[in-house]
């Protein structure tokens, strides 16, 4: 079958759901993942065809599609931070927002190295990443960040088989630490060899009264896990990771959320009250508080 033939199916059955944009986008994901054939490369060859077998490939990524199927975990891959991520039902799909919190880590922590310098002082950075999922913040952080020790927790065995296999593709040493941090035992008995001087966490932080807000290619996809709190307490994780970040930040270091974008004020409040200073509560390019920095007294 001709690729423009297979696209056209593709719209036609897409549309309605998606959006033509976001069908073409699907489409080319497809080719270049399974055939590497470019987007452009199809655009210029209109005659190109497809096999029977590579037009079977493209059928079944349809119906997965109908059923709402995320493609990331359809094609078993996304791109994050410039990087491949594996992905499947296990862990979260890495979204672009939580790219802007790894930019504003990185700025932040180089700024901290050109310190270090020139105070002669070039001990490792120690950065850690709690609830680290497919290991894309940890990772991206590891992969550009030079002279810094990552560590990334998690509570999901399955999430941190992921999150390995992720730093082995993309050439980077991160030790990864199974752990809940909502466990008391947690705060003592997993670190014992100094503090950090980072820490960041994208923990959930979907209120259960929030999910009609949602498609269902999340609900019914993703890991609930990963995802939701309980209306009655949707800062439990934000409360246990502060109160984990007072006892093993370094003097100086700083703490990185991405948070509920409507619970940016009560985020805020919690790292007052927890005396951080330099508080800084930061919008995403959609314009809306998703960050939020702290650094330890």
């Amino acid at each position: 079958m001709k690729a423009q033939d297979l696209k056209a199916i593709f719209h036609k059955e897409l549309d309605r759901i998606y959006g033509s944009n976001e069908v073409e986008s699907f489409f080319f994901l497809s080719s270049e993942h399974h055939f590497n054939f470019a987007r452009i490369q199809i655009a210029l060859e209109p005659e190109l065809t497809f096999t029977t077998s590579e037009t079977d490939t493209f059928f079944q990524i349809l119906e997965d599609l109908k059923q709402q199927k995320p493609i990331q975990y359809i094609l078993g891959e996304t791109e994050f931070y410039g990087l491949k991520f594996k992905v499947n039902s296990d862990v979260l799909i890495p979204r672009p927002e939580t790219e802007e919190l790894v930019d504003w880590i990185i700025t932040e922590v180089n700024q901290i190295q050109k310190t270090d310098v020139a105070n002669d002082q070039i001990e490792k950075l120690r950065i850690l990443d709690l609830g680290t999922g497919s290991g894309c913040l940890s990772i991206s952080l590891a992969k550009h960040l030079n002279g810094t020790k990552v560590f990334a927790v998690d509570v999901s065995e399955k999430a941190l088989d992921v999150a390995k296999e992720n730093a082995n593709n993309n050439d980077v040493e991160v030790e990864f630490i199974k752990g809940d941090i909502l466990n008391e035992s947690f705060q003592s008995s997993i670190f014992e060899n100094g503090k950090f001087d980072v820490i960041v966490s994208n923990p959930p932080y979907v209120r259960r009264s929030e999910k009609e807000q949602m498609k269902p290619n999340v609900l019914e996809n993703e890991p609930d896990l990963a995802l939701f709190v309980e209306d009655n307490d949707p800062l439990i994780f934000y409360k246990a990771i502060t109160k984990f970040a007072v006892n093993n930040l370094n003097t100086n270091g700083q703490l990185f959320f991405e948070i509920n974008q409507y619970l940016g004020a009560e985020s805020k409040t919690l790292l007052e009250d927890a005396n951080f200073q330099n508080i800084e509560l930061r919008k995403d390019i959609n314009g809306n508080y998703r960050m939020l920095k702290g650094q330890k007294k």
